[in-house]
């Protein structure tokens, strides 16, 4: 797992498309249900700033989403 977040400049990401990020939002939703992350509004952002897609629940960055279901993965991993 990585230490580190990822950054919103991150060029890791910057190949993600809208699909891709839609499928994080739905295993975010699955895995962070059991802590109460819901956001059944959240959907693929139709702005794209700087190359990079954000995700519409107050235009985050797809690095926001990507490390919040980081930190429910590795929360799981050491309770």
């Amino acid at each position: 797992m990585n230490a580190y977040p990822i950054r919103p400049a991150d060029p890791a990401i910057r190949h993600l498309t809208s699909r891709q990020i839609a499928n994080l939002i739905v295993e975010l939703r699955a895995e962070g249900r059991e802590f109460g992350l819901l956001w059944p509004s959240a959907q693929p952002g139709g702005t794209v700033l700087n190359g990079q897609v954000l995700v519409s629940f107050g235009n985050v960055p797809a690095s926001t989403l990507i490390n919040l279901l980081a930190l429910v993965r590795e929360f799981r991993l050491y309770r």
